[in-house]
């Protein structure tokens, strides 16, 4: 039986879920740094599910968890809590090492920021990862069961591992980053030899073999792939992979390649750059 769902961090993934659930009649407790919502602190404690959705930076010096780790250290022992944060594989069963009187799962959030609440409210899939350790686990499994029957109805459901839910979100923003790059090299192929952008792009989308989504290579002010999500995550997911996949300098120079050229594009429009400074310093892009 569920009382109350808590929420931690109300930006523009945390505030749309927190309003999702309130509009749909659950009793909710929105915590967050703004002065609004800064007050109820406390109170995440007693809460039945608490939903984490703050801040998983990727920094020159790596991947980080600070947030997140401060985030659970306010849950009540023996909670429920739903990760929406973006987690490098094998985070969440680290997690929960870390906080054994938890019950920790990933629950991957598949957001547009310019269209977040209706992609709340009308999701197309719903992970939910069970710490690796625990997925033949009765209590685990009922829990991961109760939260897919409170969360946004979606049309495709699994329940997995986490490090699976994990590596599923990097798949999704990797792809979608690699989408953005290859359509800007595309157009300015195109534009060279007097190609209209508008042509190709209507191309694009009626033929059914290629992805509808990322052909737009100015976006949101600028060049390149940018935003809240695919700087960070590209580069977590090269950091991964180098530390992982031993053996493959071609593979590691295409991932660094790639980074040098988004980089440029972001720099040369001014796009993201605050985000671009934390995550890679103050010169990427510059050379």
């Amino acid at each position: 039986m569920i009382s109350t769902v808590g929420f931690i961090g109300q930006g523009w993934i945390g505030k749309n879920y927190a309003d999702n659930f309130e509009a749909r009649g659950f009793e909710s407790v929105c915590y967050g740094l703004e002065s609004e919502y800064i007050a109820n602190k406390d109170k995440i404690a007693e809460c039945d599910i608490v939903c984490i959705a703050v801040p998983t930076p990727s920094t020159p010096e790596g991947f980080s968890l600070e947030h997140v780790r401060s985030a659970l250290a306010l849950v009540g022992k023996k909670k429920t809590v739903v990760v929406k944060s973006t987690l490098a594989c094998g985070s969440t069963e680290q997690l929960q090492k870390d906080f054994p009187e938890l019950y920790i799962f990933h629950v991957p959030e598949f957001l547009r920021e310019a269209y977040a609440r209706y992609d709340v409210d009308n999701p197309h899939r719903l992970f939910i990862g069970i710490p690796t350790k625990y997925v033949t686990n009765q209590t685990y499994v009922e829990r991961a069961e109760l939260i897919k029957d409170i969360m946004p109805e979606a049309s495709y459901t699994r329940i997995l591992a986490s490090h699976e839910a994990e590596f599923l979100k990097y798949t999704h923003n990797t792809i979608g980053y690699s989408t953005v790059l290859f359509t800007n090299m595309l157009y300015e192929l195109g534009r060279s030899l007097d190609v209209e952008w508008d042509l190709v792009r209507e191309a694009i989308l009626n033929n059914p073999w290629f992805p509808e989504k990322y052909l737009s290579p100015g976006h949101q002010g600028g060049r390149g792939a940018g935003g809240d999500c695919f700087i960070k995550d590209f580069a977590a997911f090269t950091e991964m992979y180098k530390e992982r996949i031993s053996g493959d300098p071609s593979g590691v120079a295409l991932l660094d390649a790639m980074v040098r050229k988004n980089n440029q594009l972001l720099r040369s429009t001014e796009k993201s750059i605050n985000l671009l400074n934390s995550v890679y310093g103050k010169d990427a892009g510059k050379e």
